[in-house]
């Protein structure tokens, strides 16, 4: 069961979206590979999700692989692709004892078939978890995914499913890799960037934005619940008075 929260986090979010942002800058700093920041940003995403479930927050969706990413050094992909195959396979039983449902959103058959395999393993063993919904965006683009719903609703008026007529807002929602989650109320972004980097363009249009200084690998759950204080200062009016 979720940890009641204290005095002072009595606001928490639904659903938190992260843009982890610094893995490399935090590995050049102390001379070392890139690949051994994802490494410790891989440890932060841990400590993040343990923290989220004990707060109570029911949705967290975490930027761990952008289609952009894919522009990058093969070696570093392929690095990171062996990162988040070797990630599941070892988290998995801890998601399990946490409670942990795990879910992906993404053009995801762009990843290796190694990694396709182990993430739907991973999604189908806590599938019956009823904690924190956990979210990995993978090979995700938010202009993509509006680009795919787009073709997605053509595809349904096509086929005589809906009419053009009632399309708004809500229905397009549901075309979306995320129509099974309620948009995010609050954004945390690390390393100091001040912008959203394709990330969730859609869903963000009322969000609360948080950007914090640290990079990734150094994000804390102390700095966590500094984010959810800031979040529960803030009036949220959605364009009313």
């Amino acid at each position: 069961m979720p940890t009641p929260p204290s005095e002072e986090l009595k606001c928490i979010p639904r659903h938190i979206a992260i843009i982890m942002d610094g893995n490399g800058r935090w590995a050049k700093e102390r001379g070392l590979p890139r690949t051994e920041g994802h490494r410790s940003g891989a440890d932060t995403v841990r400590r993040v999700t343990e923290v989220c479930g004990e707060m109570g927050v029911e949705y967290l969706t975490l930027y761990a692989f952008s289609s952009e990413n894919w522009k990058r050094p093969k070696r570093e992909v392929d690095a990171l692709m062996k990162l988040l195959e070797q990630f599941l396979r070892v988290k998995t039983k801890e998601m399990q004892e946490q409670n942990v449902r795990l879910q992906a959103i993404g053009r995801l058959h762009d990843l290796p078939k190694s990694c396709q395999d182990q993430l739907h393993k991973s999604i189908e063993q806590t599938s019956q978890n009823t904690g924190l919904t956990l979210i990995l965006a993978l090979s995700y683009g938010g202009r993509e995914e509006i680009i795919d719903g787009v073709k997605s609703l053509l595809e349904s008026v096509e086929k005589g499913h809906l009419d053009k007529g009632m399309i708004d807002g809500d229905v397009f929602s549901k075309h979306l890799y995320t129509r099974y989650y309620p948009d995010p109320d609050l954004l945390i972004r690390t390393s100091g960037e001040l912008r959203i980097s394709n990330f969730l363009l859609w869903q963000l249009s009322y969000t609360e934005f948080y950007v914090t200084q640290k990079l990734w690998p150094d994000f804390s759950k102390e700095d966590l619940k500094d984010a959810v204080r800031e979040y529960g200062r803030r009036q949220r009016r959605f364009g009313g008075v």
